[in-house]
This record gives structure tokens, sequence and C-alpha cells, in this order.
């Protein structure tokens, strides 16, 4: 909570910190700064209609003595005709005595530091134009210093006279500030310092906060549902539209001086409808009689001030007090809808609007000439103090999203850690409860198959002897079969990993001896076989099983000598032979009594395979047919 209050101090700090530094490096340039400053002159006014060309050459020195600044009352006196063509006008000359000036061979330069002219601004030196404005520069242009390098009357001696033209809308300009004559190192630091002030930082603020908004727009152009992009951005480029006229210089526009008047007076209803606009959205609430009011009231000054409708000397004072009464209701209608809201970002912005507020009760004070006209435009240095609460606000919003995104992914990693944990565990118990499955099942694929082959041996062997039949039993081949289906149940617990030929490998090993004790030779012809995916423990049982069967028979039945096994590939079939060189036999002349032919046909059809017997020239011949991969089966 500390820590939060501490950071809600911070901008406020900062600004104050910012503007005690720049005060102290304004002060230290003005006390270093020197050049001569004159205060005295000779005011001559002459009434005229429209704005003419100055004279190339100034008239005689004429009219009362005043003091510098001069900023006489305003007179809002109705026009015959609000043209510009013929609007009443009034000339306004200066004459001032330059004082005598060392004269060390250096460039004299001329600095004005305002000019309240709402027309054209012309500079005699002994007489001579030496600087002009626009002839009928009505907007742009009074808000800078003049910076002029001073010819000299001769070759060697500085301008003795200054005269000054000022034509201006009459009752409503006409203002004029003293004036400094010196080196360049002398007037230099005053100029730039006001120019800074006075232009340049505006300008660069206001310039900065448009390409804010153009941002905005971008944003608002990807995310249309939230207009309150579209309207920051529209916000930006009003204020960039009012600023207009205090940095665009003194030279033409692309538009005409009346309707520029236009744009910069109505920038200001433009400016308090959108912010009325942004906060209601802001705060997401609705205010539908108070917009209504707002816009009617912006529309209607955008007509009445529309160029030669109405006389400009009958709106100012409307258009001032309008400005006010409309500034000050939107300004603590955002106050009230921040406070409601409790959203610390839109109460800067209120309290921003509220002070931007009492820096145009100022201006229209400059404006009127009721404090020195030296002075400059506070409201312009609104826009500054916006552009830096917008930008730290983005600044704390990006802050406020980079410290959620890795709040989110430490969250994330932590819950993918817990998770990844309980995976682990519950593989663990799977694979646990897999094991004893597969040891449940090899359990009882044992007990079957030692049931069906070694027990069923042994208990038909025992009921041969119970029966009194032990002299007719071979007993040393019961025996030998016993210990065979017992080697076959061991092998076929070997892993194979499905390779047939290892598992015939196997097989061979085992009964190759009881063969060559027959007196049988074993033959052994294997060749290249791909391997068999879904050959596992319990199948290679079903094969051992069949290939056993088939050599008993052919040592039971055939009287051979000889005995080849072959495994070759045949298509998607791999094909296992046992063929012997005896008698021969037909599968439906083997004992009726015998149950092995049933049991290799379907211990074949258990493993997806087939049995078939094939002809021979001598002898018999049994292929089991197995399929490469089950999904390919073929039937036999």
């Amino acid at each position: 909570m500390v820590f939060s209050k501490a950071r809600a101090w911070v901008p406020w700090a900062a600004w104050i910190a910012i503007a005690l530094a720049i005060g102290a490096v304004v002060f230290f340039v003005q006390a270093r700064a020197g050049g001569e400053r004159i205060t005295a002159a000779r005011m001559a006014i002459v009434d005229t209609v429209g704005y003419q060309r100055p004279p190339a050459i100034s008239p005689p020195a004429s009219g009362r003595p005043v003091t510098l600044p001069n900023a006489p009352k305003p007179d809002f006196a109705p026009t015959a005709d609000a043209s510009p063509q013929h609007i009443a006008t009034r000339v306004t000359w200066y004459s001032l005595k330059v004082p005598p000036l060392p004269d060390d061979g250096r460039q004299l330069y001329l600095y004005i530091p305002r000019w309240k002219s709402d027309g054209s601004l012309s500079i005699y030196a002994d007489g001579r134009l030496v600087s002009q404005s626009h002839a009928n520069l009505q907007w742009n242009g009074s808000n800078q210093p003049i910076w002029l390098a001073l010819p000299r009357s001769d070759a060697s001696h500085p301008p003795k006279t200054l005269d000054i033209r000022l034509q201006h809308v009459r009752g409503i300009g006409g203002a004029f500030s003293s004036v400094w004559i010196g080196n360049f190192r002398q007037l230099a630091p005053r100029y730039y310092v006001r120019d800074f002030f006075q232009v340049s930082l505006p300008a660069f603020s206001v310039t900065a906060f448009l390409a804010t908004g153009v941002f905005s727009l971008l944003v608002w152009f990807s995310r249309r549902d939230e207009p309150i992009y579209g309207l920051f951005f529209l916000m930006s480029f009003v204020c960039f539209l009012r600023m207009l006229h205090t940095f665009v210089g003194e030279r033409p526009l692309i538009v005409s001086d009346a309707w520029f008047g236009w744009i910069t007076i109505n920038s200001v209803f433009w400016i308090c409808a959108t912010m009325h606009l942004f906060a209601i959205q802001l705060h997401h609430g609705r205010q539908p009689i108070l917009t209504r009011v707002i816009l009617a009231n912006t529309a209607f000054w955008m007509i009445a001030t529309l160029p030669g409708l109405l006389d400009p000397t009958l709106l100012s004072a409307p258009i001032y007090l309008n400005m006010l009464i409309l500034g000050w209701v939107i300004g603590l209608n955002v106050m009230r809808l921040s406070i409601k809201a409790r959203s610390r970002f839109a109460m800067w912005l209120a309290v921003w609007s509220l002070i931007g507020l009492a820096f145009a009760v100022y201006d229209v004070a400059l404006q009127q000439n009721l404090v020195n006209i030296e002075s400059v435009f506070l409201t312009n240095f609104t826009g500054v103090g916006l552009t830096l609460l917008c930008w730290y606000i983005m600044f704390s919003r990006y802050i406020e999203a980079l410290e959620t995104a890795t709040q989110a992914k430490a969250d994330l990693a932590r819950r993918l850690a817990q998770r990844e944990a309980e995976l682990t565990a519950s593989h663990a118990k799977l694979r646990e409860v897999e094991r004893r499955e597969l040891l449940h099942q090899e359990r009882q694929r044992l007990m079957q198959d030692m049931h069906d082959g070694l027990g069923s041996t042994l208990v038909g062997a025992l009921r041969a002897f119970e029966g009194n039949r032990a002299a007719q039993l071979d007993t040393v081949s019961i025996l030998r079969g016993c210990i065979d289906d017992l080697k076959l149940t061991i092998d076929s617990m070997e892993p194979v990993e499905t390779d047939l030929l290892l598992l015939l490998a196997t097989l061979r090993f085992r009964l190759q001896p009881r063969l060559e004790a027959a007196g049988v030779k074993l033959v052994w012809d294997a060749g290249e076989v791909p391997p068999l995916e879904w050959l596992d423990q319990r199948h290679a049982l079903h094969i051992l099983r069949i290939m056993q069967e088939a050599i008993a028979n052919v040592l039971k039945h055939s009287g051979a000598r000889t005995v080849t096994v072959s495994v070759q590939t045949e298509g998607d079939q791999v094909l296992v032979r046992v063929q012997d060189d005896g008698r021969g036999f037909e599968p439906a002349g083997l004992p009726s009594g015998g149950r092995g032919l049933a049991n290799q046909l379907s211990r074949a059809e258990a493993i997806g395979g087939a049995i078939r017997w094939e002809e021979a020239k001598r002898g018999s011949s049994l292929a089991l047919a197995l399929p490469v991969s089950k999904a390919r089966r073929s039937v036999v």
C-alpha cells in the first residue's frame, strides 16, 4: 500500500522537479543576457478599411508619446462589413529612437518579444522598410518573437530610428511590447529562451501528442469495438489544430486567413466536445442531455463564426465567455466522473483539465490586455502537460502489463510444474498398474499353456499308467514331450522384438538334439524376412507350438530321414514350411483321436495366420502363413 501511494506521487514530483530545473535555467540565462531595452516611443493611429501593403518609406514621426509595452484596452465596436476586404482596420505606428550604442563593428540585432496585431507587421530602420509580414496575415505569426539583423544607416553607424507599423482589426489589436537592441551574444539568450517556451516547446508537445494519437488511431483500426482509441486520436488532432497559430510562422498558409481564424476559434469547442465524449467513454457512462447541449453549442459557433457572416468584434466577448463556461462545466463533470469511478489516471486528467481552464482565464486576460503582454500564453503549456501525462499513463499501463505478464508467466510455470508433477505421479501409477496387469496376463498365459501343454501330456500319461497300459506306453517319448513342452514355455518368455528368425533359431536349438537322436537330419533354409510388429511372447508361443506339433508329426508318422525348415517372404506374408522325405500323409489320414491338427489350426487363427498342406513329390509339406502386418492380413 505504501509503495502504491508512493508511485501515485511520482508524476507530480517529477513535474515539480522539472519545473524547478527549467526555472533555474531560465533565470540563469536571463541574468547573463544583455542589450539595450527601448521602452519610449511615439504612437500614431490611422483608421483604414481592409488591408494594404506597407509603404516603402515610413512617415515622419508623430503622435503622442507612450511607454512600451503598450496595450490599449480592446474596443469591441461593430463594423459595417465583416468581410476581410472591407473590414474596419487600423494602422498603428510606433516610432522609436535608438540609444547610442558602442560601435565595435559587431552585427546588431533587433529583438521584439511579442506583438499583438491580428494582422500584419512591418519594420523600418531609418525610414526604410527592412521587414514585412504577409499583407493579409491575421492569425499566424503574432505569437512568434521577432529576431532581425539590423542594417547600418551608412558604412559605419547603426540605425538611429526604428518605426513599427501594425495593421489590425479596429478595436481588438495593436498591442506592442518593448524592443531590445544589441549584438548576438547579448540578445540570443533572451530570444532563444522565449522562442523555446513560446513557440518550440508547445509545437513539439502538440506534435508529439498528435503522433501518440496516430498510434491510437492505428490501434482503433484493429479494435473497432473500443471507440476510446478513435476519440483519443480526435482529441490530439483538434489540439494540434488549436495550436497551429502559435508556431506556423509568418508565411501565407494553404488556407485563407479568414478560414484559418475559423479553425483556430472553433478548435476550442472541438476540444471541449471531444474531451467530454472521451470522458464518458472512459468511465462507461451516458449523459445524453449534456452531450446534446455541448454538440449543439459547438455547431452553433461553427456556423456563427463562418467567414463574412457576422462581425468578429461583436462575437469576441461572447465567444470568450462561452469558452470559459463550457470549459468549467466539462472540467467539473470530468472530475465528478473520475471521483465516482475512482480512477487515478482519469483523476489526473481531470485535475490537469481544471488547471488548463485556470490557464485559459489568464490567457483571456492576456488577450484582453489586462496583464503584461510580454507574458506567454499558458494554455500553450497545457498541451505539454497533457502529452507528458498521456505518456506517463501509457508508460504505467505498459509497466503494469509487463508485471501482469510476468506474474502470469510465473503462475503458468508454477501450474505447469504442478501439473507435470501430477502427470508424473499419474504416469507412475499407470505404469505400475500396467506392470501388474502384464504380470497377471503372463501368469494366466503360462498357467493356461502349462495346463494345455505339459499338464495335458502328464494327465494323459497318468491315466494310461492308472489303466494298466504302462507296458504299451513309450515312457521315454512321453517324458521327452513333457520336457519339450516345458522348454517351449520357457523359450516363449524370451523377448523376440518382432524377430521371427530369432524365435525359430531358438526352436532349432531345442529340437535339433531330439531329431539327431531319432536319426533325422535337420536342414535349415532361412532367408531375409521383415520384422513382424505384432509378434510378442503370446504369439511366439503359438508359433512354437505349431512348429513343435509339425516336427512331432514327422517323427511319429512319416519315417523321414530328412526334415527341411524354410522361411521366405511372399508378398505381404511370411511362409514357414516344414517338409520331410518320408511316406507322406493326408491330414484326414491322421489318427482320429489326436488333437494336434485342431490345435495347429486354432493357434494359427489366433495369431492371424493360416496353415495349409502342400503337395510334394515325396513326403509331406506344411506351410504356416504369417501376415507381415495385421492390417494387411490375407486369408490363405
